[in-house]
């Protein structure tokens, strides 16, 4: 078993802390082709690095893009809210991974849970 460790913003950080988000989103880039399930992410708060929050994988789900991703989980597990989810697009995640990198890697949702 692993610890890794991520950035994240606030807003998602405090979701996870929450419960409402249960599933990160992010490139299937090496870093993350390193996670198992079974082992532990250390969030840090890219605004304060003494807020820190672990976590455990309990899945991962793998896909070409974002937009094979948002057809196939539930998106409010995955940081969106009923206040925002009807304009839900994979698009929204091309402000952090350009399309490029999405189809290089391929793109990942991590399954987590508090611990």
């Amino acid at each position: 078993m692993q610890n890794h460790t991520m950035n994240l913003t606030p807003s998602p950080l405090h979701m996870i802390r929450e419960g409402k988000k249960t599933i990160e989103l992010r490139l299937y880039d090496e870093k993350r082709k390193a996670i198992s399930v079974g082992d532990t992410i250390t969030f840090l708060n890219t605004e304060d690095a003494t807020d820190t929050l672990t976590v455990k994988v309990k899945e991962l789900y793998i896909f070409d893009s974002f937009d094979d991703l948002y057809q196939n989980l539930p998106l409010l597990e995955c940081g969106y809210t009923d206040d925002d989810i009807a304009t839900a697009s994979p698009t929204d995640m091309e402000m952090y991974y350009s399309k490029e990198k999405q189809t290089q890697y391929g793109v990942v949702g991590i399954k987590i849970a508090l611990i």
